[in-house]
């Protein structure tokens, strides 16, 4: 049982006006006085803002008290609990905990939750913070046994309800609310990180060669068009050579080898002998 400054300063301004009008009045003997005082100073509890006391009476329970300074009947009745009404913060963990395919991982998770009901905590648990602490962990090996370790790394916030569920529907017995439960770290052994690294690297590289197989599907049904438009069109393909041709050329220093079969289709060497004669002939004057 505690007692605070206030509520002992309160009873001490008590017992002292009743005191000095008593003695005035010369209606009781000091001793008698003294008694009353210890009485007034045994009678007073106070609780803060956010507790509630559970108050027994004869080892019954009688009623919840507080916020604030109140009365109780001395020897009689007992504050056996100051429930702490505020949200509470507890962590916990699990250590080498066996996922459903054999992986041993660390993880470790805060829970929020708050009393709700504070005669239930007093009196339907001996230790309702211990009792929720381990509880939580519990819950906590229960969903890492019956889960695959990918889903334990990937899906935290499924996780994270689902262990909240488990826990409130043991901690609601005991007047509690569970706030929310949030997984902070997940370690799993160094050579699986690092066959999942390797894992990872590899499904990159593999959906890189997809791409880059796509791309090459994708050019070849273009150069398959591209060949229906020339096929009709000996004109258009024989320019687009040229074109090809000059874009090769125009470098300095460029080398082109160009196949005698490609020439002869193209004509360039009549074309070549066009543009000779065409650049030899001086308009006559």
């Amino acid at each position: 049982m505690r007692k605070s400054i206030a509520a002992l300063a309160f009873g001490i301004c008590v017992l002292a006006a009743v005191g000095s009008y008593l003695a005035t009045q010369n209606a009781i003997p000091p001793v008698v006085l003294g008694l009353i005082g210890f009485y007034l100073l045994a009678s007073l509890e106070v609780a803060a803002e956010w507790e509630r006391a559970v108050v027994l009476r004869g080892g019954r329970f009688q009623k919840l008290k507080g916020p604030g300074i109140f009365s109780i009947i001395p020897v009689v009745d007992t504050v056996v609990y100051y429930i702490d009404q505020r949200v509470v913060t507890t962590p916990f963990s699990a250590e080498q905990t066996l996922t459903r395919d054999g992986v041993p991982i660390n993880v470790d998770a805060v829970l929020f939750w708050q009393v709700k009901e504070p005669t239930r905590a007093a009196l339907e648990v001996e230790d309702y913070r211990k009792a929720v602490q381990w509880a939580a962990q519990t819950a906590l090996r229960e969903v890492i046994g019956k889960t695959p370790h990918e889903v334990v790394l990937s899906s935290r916030e499924q996780l994270d309800h689902e262990l909240q569920g488990i826990i409130e529907r043991r901690a609601v017995a005991w007047g509690i609310k569970v706030m929310s439960v949030e997984i902070r770290d997940i370690i799993i052994p160094e050579g699986l990180q690092d066959a999942m690294s390797m894992q990872a690297q590899a499904g990159r590289e593999l959906q890189a060669r997809v791409i880059l197989g796509d791309s090459e599907v994708q050019i070849a049904e273009k150069f398959k068009e591209a060949a229906k438009q020339y096929a009709d069109n000996p004109v258009a393909l024989h320019l687009r050579a040229m074109n090809m041709l000059y874009e090769g050329l125009k470098e300095k220093g460029a080398l082109v080898i160009v196949p005698s079969s490609a020439v002869e289709t193209m004509n360039l060497g009549g074309l070549a002998g066009v543009t000779a004669m065409a650049n030899q002939v001086v308009p006559k004057k």
